[in-house]
């Protein structure tokens, strides 16, 4: 083994140890690899950076974009609102959210769809009087079978796709990968349906659907007396007192007998108003004890004066992208900036009963809101998140439906019949959906999952020094060695296994880029055609069933299913089986191992 082929495989195998490891984010990680790259002298530093303007980069990063148009025009909402009509039989449930999770992340990006499901399955479970861990990771697993129908679904089909113009033939098609991804994601959609679903873990001693948010218990009304020193004061003298020492919230101002939900801070205080306090007992004391204010018999049903055709209720889910992962509801001053109100925090299928201000939020959580419609939908916005389907789904405008639709068609054609470059169509789908509105300017940048923009362009020169200092080379004649007692289908097994294990602990992108050089060097050593080897390294990068760190999706449901690490490979191994038993004899047939 050279100097070059020992420090390629140090840098590598530190950078895979960090992956796992998970300390630092996985971009930063792969852009100090970079940076070692070429302190090492594996590439040059007019290469260095090429990485960012390499063809699957840009692809990915149109393809985000064309995403956020197809959700903003309701493509997703229209498809499901049919799910209403499933019913509660859970199989009928998972069969339906898993096809059309399937369906929508073969024509978008797959993470996105699943965002856009996960709501609407956490729904379906708690109308069933049902764990969401039900319904969850099996939407999950089929957001990533999905993502293998065409060469859009995933960011490793995009990579791989490329990677074929090195053998000399044209890079792979949009619907290149459909006889064999389809056929992966039949196979999983029926095993997943039938038997997967019953594998998933019972999480057990949750909250009741109807008891997650029964914030009845916790208001209470309070009684401004005359002598009262907020007499005259405004609500925000108020609140900013009650904030000082609890973290009580005023929901509702009574006045003369009329309820005035979620009151305006400037709203003057009057002897003999009535408050309706969301409070634990211990904050009610000190209200009660600190502030001079009464406790009021209580008239009516409180959770009947939450709500009016003006304020209402809003529950929402906190995806991976939301900017209020890791922030406290008292940091981000939400009555104050948005006129919205956090009632409660429900994690894991649980409320959580105390310290709500002071308690960071992490992805998953379920947050109960108050507000007005659009002082609600400003701060859902502004924040990425997801409300939940029982609220209503939004229904994109026809037009607009049709438009999103006839745009990403036309792109799609356009590559298909080779009329213009995979990367060139869908840039150029991406600007006119733009233009006519689709995604407005401030969401152009927002829809782009950055992370893995950085990813990707600062591992292709990594995976360049790996081949070009003949690292790929050694580890294929390892595997030559291996295949000379194995028939092909063996070999294409071993290959699309050990891609598959390296996702379930690297992204799924940084599979496709490591391993794609070595399924290259494997071909022309064995003297085969290469596509049935990069087939696979596409089918094993996107199927990451083993654990949560494999994949955005795999994360995303791991809080809102109350899921363990350990809980993936029940219904994974499994699964990732049936992916090889089925995936292997489908690359052969329609992708023959043909001597070169």
């Amino acid at each position: 083994m050279t100097g070059d082929q020992l420090a390629v495989f140090g840098i590598l195998s530190v950078t895979l140890t960090l992956f796992v490891w998970g300390r630092w984010r996985y971009d930063l990680v792969a852009l100090a690899a970079l940076l070692l790259v070429f302190i090492a002298g594996l590439v040059r530093a007019d290469q260095l950076f090429l990485g960012f303007g390499h063809p699957a980069v840009v692809t990915v990063a149109a393809v985000l974009v064309i995403s956020r148009g197809l959700l903003n025009a309701g493509v997703i909402d229209a498809l499901s609102r049919q799910l209403a009509k499933v019913g509660t039989r859970p199989m009928a449930q998972v069969a339906a959210l898993t096809a059309l999770v399937i369906v929508s992340s073969g024509f978008m990006n797959n993470v996105g769809a699943l965002a856009l499901l996960m709501p609407v399955a956490i729904w379906m479970s708690r109308r069933s009087g049902r764990s969401p861990s039900l319904l969850l990771m099996p939407l999950a697993f089929g957001s990533l079978v999905g993502g293998l129908i065409t060469l859009i679904g995933t960011p490793p089909n995009i990579i791989i796709a490329l990677f074929r113009e090195e053998t000399g033939k044209p890079a792979f098609g949009m619907f290149d990968f459909t006889p064999v991804g389809a056929g992966v994601a039949l196979a999983g959609l029926l095993f997943i349906s039938l038997v997967g679903w019953r594998l998933t873990p019972r999480r057990e001693g949750q909250n009741a659907p109807e008891e997650l948010f029964a914030i009845d218990s916790y208001i209470s009304e309070i009684l401004i007396p005359e002598d009262s020193r907020f007499v005259g004061q405004t609500v925000f003298h108020l609140t900013s007192a009650m904030a000082e020492e609890t973290e009580a919230t005023v929901v509702d101002l009574v006045r003369d007998g009329r309820h005035r939900p979620a009151p305006s801070w400037y709203e003057i205080i009057q002897a003999g108003d009535i408050l309706m306090v969301e409070a634990a007992p211990e904050d009610l004391k000190t209200l009660i004890d600190g502030l001079g204010v009464k406790l009021a018999e209580s008239k009516s049903h409180p959770m009947a004066t939450l709500g009016s055709e003006d304020v209402r209720l809003l529950e929402a889910v906190v995806p991976m992208d939301s900017s209020l992962v890791g922030k406290t509801a008292a940091s981000l001053h939400l009555r104050n900036n948005y006129g919205v109100n956090l009632l409660a925090i429900a994690r894991r299928g649980r409320r959580l009963e105390r310290q709500l201000g002071q308690t960071p939020l992490v992805i998953g959580d379920i947050l109960l809101l108050q507000g007005t419609d659009t002082s609600l939908q400003s701060m859902l916005k502004h924040f990425t998140c997801l409300p939940l389907a029982e609220r209503g789904l939004r229904m994109g405008e026809p037009s607009r439906l049709l438009t999103a639709v006839g745009i990403f068609a036309l792109a799609m054609l356009l590559s298909t019949f080779n009329v213009l470059p995979v990367q060139v169509a869908f840039v150029s789908a991406s600007v006119v959906m733009i233009l006519v509105g689709l995604v407005p300017l401030k969401e152009i940048y927002e829809s782009i999952d950055w992370p893995i923009i950085v990813l990707l362009g600062a591992l292709f020169p990594l995976g360049h020094a790996l081949e070009s200092t003949g690292g790929a080379r050694l580890i294929a004649e390892k595997l030559l060695i291996l295949s000379g007692y194995l028939p092909p289908m063996g070999t294409l097994a071993v290959l699309l296994t050990g891609t598959m294990l390296l996702s379930n602990v690297v992204n799924n992108a940084a599979a496709a880029v490591l391993m794609a050089p070595i399924a290259l060097t494997l071909a022309e050593g064995m003297a085969v055609s290469a596509d049935p080897l990069l087939m696979a390294v596409a089918v094993g990068s996107s199927c990451a069933f083993l654990t949560p760190v494999g994949h955005q999706s795999n994360a995303l449901v791991m809080a809102p299913g109350g899921y363990q690490f350990g809980d993936y490979w029940r219904l994974g191994l499994p699964l990732s089986l049936v992916v090889v038993v089925v995936a292997v004899p489908l690359i052969l047939f329609f992708w023959p191992m043909a001597p070169i």
